[in-house]
């Protein structure tokens, strides 16, 4: 078995030494819909399920192993372990509740490294996944196979990052033509439009238009609290001045 020295080694037994081999053909990646650090991710997978992934993602782009890539591990349906011996390598990510937002800068680079490790390592071919079964790279909903559920795993904001930056970047370090994250193609204002500009989160409850707009962008949220904490400053300012009026009268 084989164990990525970027990743902290926190086996799950009896799963790392029970479960058959594989030959590792494709890395696919998945949001576990919760802000967890991977020590939560292997106690998850140790305490409350018979499912596990190889890979643990934090936030902070902290990275746990919990089986070997060369072992078979139960995160991808059919792509887990094939009849003739090949299967997939799988990382789940810390999300919010929802998947909905974007792997931030460490995950990404994270990511980007275990990839290139997985190419060098492995020889998985640096391509997309074609089909369920074509070695490569991928994410879960990209294929049904895979996911037979139908989830929207690892979420809308991350498949894009997927197409847009991660993937291209671990081309690009995998093929020499980047060497660290500062030299990776990482357009700001598209990830500051996949943090601020997704429409997604509820609207206000006191809000005059949740009805008719039940969801707002991240950016209308925080125009909305400074036009409120601007009018309290007048109201306040207001209330000052009158009460100084007040006690040159008294």
């Amino acid at each position: 078995m084989a164990w990525y020295p970027g990743a902290k080694k926190m086996e799950l037994q009896p799963e790392s030494d029970q479960q058959p081999a594989i030959k590792p053909t494709q890395f696919i990646l998945h949001s576990i819909v919760a802000p967890w650090t991977p020590q939560r991710t292997y106690e998850y997978w140790r305490d409350s399920t018979n499912l596990e992934s190889h890979f643990g993602l934090g936030y902070d782009g902290s990275l746990g192993q919990f089986i070997g890539t060369q072992t078979r591990a139960d995160a991808n349906g059919p792509a887990n372990r094939r009849p003739d011996g090949t299967g997939a390598v799988s990382l789940e990510s810390a999300s919010n509740l929802q998947a909905s937002d974007p792997w931030t800068a460490a995950q990404v680079e994270a990511i980007v490294r275990l990839g290139v490790w997985l190419h060098q390592t492995h020889g998985i071919p640096l391509r997309i996944c074609r089909s369920a079964d074509d070695p490569g790279y991928g994410y879960h909903r990209l294929h049904t196979a895979w996911n037979p559920d139908a989830h929207s795993c690892p979420g809308d904001a991350r498949v894009k990052q997927f197409h847009e930056v991660v993937f291209p970047a671990i081309v690009a370090r995998a093929t020499g033509k980047a060497t660290d994250s500062k030299e990776l193609d990482m357009d700001e204002d598209k990830v500051f439009d996949a943090v601020w500009e997704q429409d997604k989160a509820p609207a206000p409850s006191t809000s005059s238009t949740a009805k008719s707009n039940p969801t707002w962008k991240p950016i209308s949220f925080l125009r909305e609290m400074y036009d409120l904490l601007t009018g309290m400053k007048k109201d306040i300012d207001a209330l000052r001045a009158e009460v100084a009026t007040l006690k040159k009268g008294a």
